[in-house]
């Protein structure tokens, strides 16, 4: 959130295939277009400490739009990484073990 604006950094849009050299740059900041109040409940929700903006999902809608569905997350704490670490090194060596 930049003055009062929600802006998507280095989104990627690929750029059209027909166009000339008039296309548009594929990967560049991009605003998002909200009401207000919108901006406002996620800027609340971005300010709590350990919240992430995290865009869900993007498609074109019929009028032609980019349309971003967007949400609040929150990390994950340090025993809960090594945890995650440690069970996907576990599934690892079950893995090669079971392939011999």
């Amino acid at each position: 959130v930049e003055n009062g604006e929600i802006w998507v950094k280095g989104m990627y849009i690929a750029e059209y295939f027909y166009g000339s050299y008039n296309n548009h740059n594929s990967r560049r900041d991009r605003k998002l277009l909200l009401t207000r109040r919108e901006i406002g409940k996620i800027a609340k929700a971005a300010e709590v400490a350990g919240n992430t903006v995290i865009p869900l999902r993007m498609f074109i809608s019929d009028k032609g739009y980019a349309k971003l569905v967007i949400g609040i997350g929150r990390g994950k704490k340090q025993y809960d990484k090594r945890q995650s670490i440690k069970e996907r090194e576990d599934k690892r060596t079950l893995d090669r073990l079971m392939k011999k």
